[in-house]
């Protein structure tokens, strides 16, 4: 029972994270991305620039930018500028994490990640697993 209450939170908090996602301005990949602890959202973020720059993710060869955040480090980017801990969090995101956000996570105390997509590179997911963080796919349609 518990099992099937937590699958409803996550495909909730994964459909949120999906609509976060479509703030972005990458053309290539929109990815959202939430953080939540204790059933409270603390943080949330998207794939896009730093802030003071232009909102324009691709170059003029369609490659994305080499200085574009990716969504799950906007969301813990924003934790570490708050009074709150990801410590014993859960990540939502709309593509698994890269090899460098994977220690990103990590090392912020994320305990579980929660993703509907696969990244064509499974070397950050691979690293989580080593380090004991709960990997869930939760594959929707949308």
């Amino acid at each position: 029972m518990l099992e099937k209450k937590q699958e409803k939170y996550d495909i909730a908090y994964l459909k949120m994270a999906e609509t976060w996602g479509k703030l972005s301005y990458c053309d290539r990949k929109k990815v959202g991305a939430l953080i939540v602890k204790d059933r409270m959202i603390i943080s949330d973020g998207y794939n896009g620039t730093p802030s003071g720059f232009e909102n324009v993710c691709e170059d003029d060869e369609h490659f994305t930018k080499w200085y574009v955040l990716h969504a799950e480090a906007n969301a813990i980017l924003k934790v570490a500028s708050s009074t709150q801990s990801c410590k014993e969090a859960t990540l939502y995101i709309t593509l698994s994490p890269c090899k460098e956000c994977s220690k990103l996570i990590h090392q912020s105390g994320i305990i579980r990640v929660v993703y509907s997509k696969a990244y064509k590179d499974t070397s950050g997911l691979e690293f989580l697993k080593k380090a004991g963080v709960e990997l869930v796919h939760v594959p929707f349609e949308k």
